[in-house]
């Protein structure tokens, strides 16, 4: 690779950055992910870690996220559950195709 550093964040920042992006293309076209479980977990964490979400305009105040294809959650309130990669660019403020997450009131989740 050559010199490119990311925008903020270390190394994680960079991790988020690619595997992010990344979904962002997959998802779409219905490939399924390539992340590794533990790389998911750690930008999960990440992402909902410190306020690290409202960045991307994500209110996690009285949810409670599950992922129901690896180990892993965080917080209370109101559940939501998805693959590991869908609720990552839930986090992220991107939308995402009817039925990926389980929760009918996913669309009425603030986002700033």
């Amino acid at each position: 690779m050559h010199g490119w550093s990311p925008p903020g964040g270390g190394s994680i920042g960079a991790l988020n950055h690619v595997v992010i992006h990344g979904l962002d293309i997959t998802v779409p076209l219905g490939v399924s992910r390539r992340s590794p479980d533990e790389t998911l977990r750690a930008v999960l964490d990440d992402l909902t870690r410190g306020g690290t979400h409202a960045h991307f305009g994500f209110d996690l105040d009285g949810l409670g996220l599950r992922a129901t294809d690896i180990d892993w959650s965080f917080g209370s309130g109101t559940s939501i559950s998805g693959a590991a990669e869908h609720l990552a660019l839930l986090i992220c403020g991107r939308q995402l195709p009817a039925g990926r997450i389980d929760d009918d009131r996913t669309r009425r989740l603030t986002h700033k």
